[in-house]
């Protein structure tokens, strides 16, 4: 897969791509991620890329000059069918977005700065507009470099393990559940006992109860798609716990 990203700040990417899993997909050519800067595609001695919003107001609002340069100058390296523009108006990003996108062949992602990019660059070239979330940023690097990091892991090969994968969060579109390591018993805390006897049925469906119990305590509107084995788990947690009445306004 192929990632072109066009910033301001290509610095702000170099340390990121470089650690941990990514790092290592990106060297063993699982993955191809490379920054274009914006600025090169302006046309004037200053290589201005902004100006003051048509209709007053504060800020400055990048041009679109050199954002169809930039975008264009990929078209013999990216098929550009998806064109993302890194938006707080944009669809929220979740785990089925970021399956939908691994199966891209490859993406453009457009990290915004200042007030936002001139409209007529979602009007003509941007397909998708992806926020990470409700806050405002200073731009869109990061959510960017997010977005790489949760694609990457849909990859092949990119994570060695393909369970680890499959265990988390909203993969199965619920939490995930605990996990523990050695010691079994630290400061009187104790790992499950099921998790320690080895019985790989038993231990699946421990997590699968525990990933639905902590699920229905800090997400429960994602308790949604359920199998009979779930609806059965979930009445197993009610009757071990069963969730407090919500006291009617007076």
């Amino acid at each position: 897969m192929r990632i072109d990203v066009l910033t301001l700040f290509p610095e702000m990417l170099e340390g990121p791509l470089k650690a941990s899993l990514l790092g290592k997909a990106l060297a063993e050519g699982l993955l191809t991620v490379e920054a274009t800067n914006i600025r090169d595609f302006a046309t004037d001695r200053h290589r201005t890329v902004d100006d003051a919003p048509y209709g007053g107001g504060p800020g400055m609002v990048m041009k679109c000059e050199p954002l169809f340069a930039a975008i264009e100058s990929l078209r013999d390296r990216n098929t550009l069918k998806r064109v993302i523009l890194m938006s707080p108006r944009g669809r929220r990003l979740d785990q089925a977005l970021v399956r939908e996108l691994a199966q891209a062949p490859d993406l453009v992602l457009v990290c915004a700065r200042y007030e936002g990019v001139d409209e007529r660059l979602s009007d003509a070239l941007i397909t998708d507009e992806i926020s990470i979330g409700d806050y405002v940023l200073s731009g869109g690097e990061l959510p960017a470099l997010v977005l790489i990091e949760a694609v990457s892991r849909m990859l092949p090969g990119v994570v060695g393990d393909w369970e680890s994968v499959e265990t988390d969060s909203f993969y199965t579109g619920i939490l995930g559940p605990p996990q523990y390591t050695r010691p079994p018993l630290f400061r009187n805390l104790e790992v499950p006992e099921v998790l320690r006897e080895g019985n790989h049925a038993a231990i699946r469906r421990w997590r699968r109860k525990e990933a639905l119990r902590v699920t229905r305590a800090r997400r429960p509107e994602l308790l949604i798609e359920l199998s009979e084995e779930d609806r059965k788990l979930l009445a197993e947690i009610e009757r071990e716990a069963p969730m407090p009445e919500k006291e009617n306004p007076t």
